[in-house]
């Protein structure tokens, strides 16, 4: 007997994991989410089964747990549930949308999601609890560490490297073999065409990295 699908989260990013589950023909089995625990039955069609407390009353082998919590700068909420979650004994599957294309050689760590339309080509690595989000496209040979979001419509040229914990806005590009450290900023529609250190901003369609705080 394959055990249930559960999906953590109630959100917009939820919405989106959900219907690519399904349209892969997968069935999940509940959700858990803080805001609908005590009110609601149903979501979307999907019991309600709680929240996180009723979660971690479960055994973590009779339940494989979907990511639906989404990223967004300066917040860490999906990398310290999936990390309270995994650290007590549960597994998260990944996500792939049926419409995904991916070359020869593609590496997907625990829990990496890739949403419809995205393209990731060979020999590319997508990291633990990455989003690489609606029509994102990576080339061949890239490197995407753990907790990074890659925003819809970002494009990513060959060999290019990404720290953990980084955020690249909708529409960015980043030209090939270029470095970015952990937690680095990528606004939308910017053009990356240099190296960006840790935690460092890149803002604007022409390329100005300011120093910063990125994501913890």
């Amino acid at each position: 007997m394959s055990a249930k699908i559960i999906l953590v989260g109630a959100g917009g990013h939820a919405k989106v994991v959900l219907d690519a589950l399904q349209a892969a023909g997968l069935v999940v089995g509940g959700v858990v989410d803080p805001s609908l625990a005590g009110s609601s039955d149903y979501w979307r069609g999907v019991p309600v089964l709680g929240d996180d407390r009723d979660l971690l009353k479960l055994k973590p082998g009779d339940v494989e747990l979907v990511n639906g919590i989404g990223s967004m700068p300066g917040q860490s909420l999906r990398r310290e549930i999936f990390r309270k979650l995994t650290s007590a004994g549960f597994n998260f599957l990944s996500v792939i949308h049926p419409s995904v294309i991916t070359g020869s050689g593609v590496r997907l760590m625990a829990s990496a999601q890739l949403m419809a339309g995205a393209i990731v080509q060979a020999d590319s690595l997508v990291g633990t609890n990455t989003i690489v989000n609606t029509s994102a496209h990576i080339d061949h040979d890239c490197k995407i560490g753990s907790d990074v979001h890659i925003a819809p419509g970002v494009a990513i040229s060959g060999g290019v490297q990404i720290g953990d914990g980084a955020h690249i806005g909708t529409g960015a590009s980043i030209i090939q073999g270029i470095s970015l450290g952990r937690g680095v900023v990528v606004g939308a529609g910017a053009v990356v065409v240099r190296n960006v250190p840790d935690n460092a901003r890149v803002m604007g369609p022409a390329p100005r990295v300011t120093p910063g705080q990125g994501m913890e």
